[in-house]
């Protein structure tokens, strides 16, 4: 976890190197902004509904996105990247986050290609995973800036998280004495989607987190807790969410814990090979 003035917009700053557990993952449509700067061979990112993966050679930015999204790792992979709060990601983007919403951007789309070019090549010339990450952080210092609004999406946010998505929205608005309007506004450009939508991933990500898949699993139960009392909407939500039917995420989640136990990655994604 990076100090100031990197605090409370970044979960955690990481290196990835060697074999992936696999060669493509599917990964749900978590309420996590991510951007990695790749030092080895392209991956490909297929987003939402797009039929095709698209090729990254130097790395992508990704907003909180509204479906499951492919990845595909090269062998070996390297790269160093950032997880980011929901609200972290925009202090670091020359656009609104809307923008880039289930459109993933190059990293040099958003830093430019003499900058990328550079950063690549300090990357690539440090001696230690551990100088790779002071390099990004200083980097992200380098390049933070102030946001109009910033703060009130960031505790809205956080009400919505400390609540697992369940909070009305509308009892929110009035704690922040703002309109909707403006707050529905300040977090499309901020986070890429509304409140109410955030809501929605913070509330599938509780549940499927919650889902134990060792455990003989009653769907109308996991539906009914996750605020759906119309199953075939629960399933619909839940394809779209992690790109899979719950039979079939059950099944791939068994895969990834009885061939990788303990696996840095084993919290989320699951096979989608």
């Amino acid at each position: 976890m990076p100090g100031p003035p990197l605090d409370g917009l970044i979960d955690d700053l990481y290196y990835l190197e060697g074999e992936p557990p696999y060669s493509r993952l599917m990964l749900p449509a978590a309420p996590a902004p991510l951007l990695i700067v790749n030092l080895g061979a392209p991956f490909l990112l297929r987003a939402g509904a797009d039929p095709e993966a698209a090729e990254f050679a130097d790395g992508c930015v990704v907003t909180t996105p509204t479906r499951a999204w492919e990845f595909g790792y090269p062998t070996p992979t390297r790269s160093v990247g950032v997880h980011f709060t929901p609200w972290g990601l925009a202090p670091f983007l020359p656009m609104p986050a809307a923008q880039l919403c289930d459109r993933p951007a190059t990293v040099e789309q958003i830093w430019g290609r003499p900058a990328l070019a550079e950063l690549r090549q300090r990357l690539a010339s440090a001696d230690t995973p551990h100088e790779m990450l002071m390099l990004l952080e200083e980097e992200l210092v380098r390049r933070l800036r102030t946001m109009d609004g910033l703060d009130i999406v960031r505790d809205v946010s956080n009400a919505i998280a400390e609540s697992g998505g369940r909070v009305p929205i509308s009892d929110l608005g009035v704690a922040t004495h703002a309109s909707s309007t403006y707050v529905a506004k300040r977090f499309k450009e901020v986070i890429g989607v509304t409140p109410k939508r955030l809501a929605r991933s913070y509330r599938f990500t509780a549940t499927v987190l919650a889902i134990d898949v060792a455990a003989p699993i009653e769907w109308g139960d996991v539906a009914a807790r996750a605020g759906y009392f119309d199953q075939a909407h629960f399933v619909h939500e839940f394809r779209e969410f992690t790109g899979l039917t719950p039979t079939r995420y059950v099944v791939a989640r068994q895969r990834f814990l009885r061939e990788h136990p303990d696996h840095v990655l084993e919290g989320w994604p699951v096979p989608a090979d």
